[in-house]
């Protein structure tokens, strides 16, 4: 293959990965013209549409998405191994991008690179934070971080902190005027802050355990958020009860300022992972970050 073959293959990824060339010509580096103009030159070389564009979107035909799928491992191992070359270097070194919920990055991961980044100087951590399941390929990641009960099965995935659990709570000033709930039924009597959630854009179905016997309640009230700090000033102000972490509200349980309901229907569930895909090999940084972020139960 000759080696501007090679630049026209990568140009397309980009492309295809990105949905646009305008984003595609920026992490590129090169002009929207002269990206469009690798593309045609490629199209005619292989005799193939690639790419469907209209005036708002950019998409991959049938035969773009095999090429990209057949295209992603390749550059990725090329990616991988040139990073690996690091290791010949006295100390670690590249770049490692990061997909992770907020309250992940905030209270695992953060702390870690606080201690982590001094000691790595030519290191370079990129956190995105995300709620939504991102594809590590498609987004260029090179890990992502989420709770244990969630990962697929081809990902190899390091436990980086304790067990969770998620807790009803409540104001004083709303059990003032309401009885405490005996049980997660009793919720459907109460007013709740409902959470959106940013996957599939539904209601978040309240999730309890008791003897390992599962009950999902559906709850109402006159909020609704898709953020769990809103959910913790909710439950603050007297709106409504709401399902928080347990770690989010440990400050104002212990001073009184929320009441916690329903603790024996609250089991610990799998804390966070970091998850990367089995293909992967590590470099030197991402084993060190790794290394850095490992759970050890005291």
């Amino acid at each position: 293959m000759k080696r501007d073959e090679l630049g026209d293959l990568a140009a397309f990824l980009a492309v295809a990965e990105e949905r646009s060339f305008t984003r595609a010509a920026a992490r590129l580096g090169l002009s929207q013209s002269a990206l469009s103009h690798t593309i045609r030159r490629l199209e005619a070389r292989l005799g193939l549409r690639l790419l469907l564009r209209t005036t708002r979107s950019v998409a991959p035909t049938e035969a773009g998405e095999r090429l990209a799928e057949a295209l992603r491992p390749a550059f990725d191992g090329i990616d991988a191994r040139i990073e690996a070359l690091s290791a010949l270097r006295d100390r670690p070194s590249g770049t490692i991008r990061i997909t992770a919920g907020e309250h992940a990055a905030q209270t695992v991961l953060w702390p870690v690179l606080e201690r982590f980044l001094p000691l790595y100087p030519d290191v370079r951590v990129e956190i995105a934070t995300d709620y939504r399941m991102i594809d590590l390929a498609e987004g260029r990641f090179d890990a992502g971080i989420r709770l244990g009960e969630h990962l697929a099965e081809d990902m190899i995935a390091v436990p980086i902190g304790p067990d969770m659990r998620m807790i009803v709570v409540g104001s004083p000033a709303y059990f003032a005027t309401r009885p405490v709930p005996q049980t997660p039924h009793d919720l459907t009597a109460h007013a709740c802050v409902n959470l959106r959630l940013p996957t599939r854009g539904g209601l978040y179905v309240w999730e309890f355990e008791k003897d390992g016997r599962p009950l999902n309640v559906r709850v109402d009230g006159p909020l609704i958020v898709n953020d769990m700090d809103l959910m913790v000033s909710g439950a603050l102000g007297g709106v409504g009860l709401g399902i928080v972490m347990e770690d989010q509200v440990t400050a104002e349980v212990a001073d009184g300022r929320l009441i916690r309901v329903l603790e024996d229907w609250s089991p610990p569930f799998p804390g966070y992972h970091l998850y990367y895909p089995s293909r992967r090999q590590p470099t030197p940084a991402f084993t060190a970050l790794i290394d850095a972020l490992r759970y050890r139960r005291p």
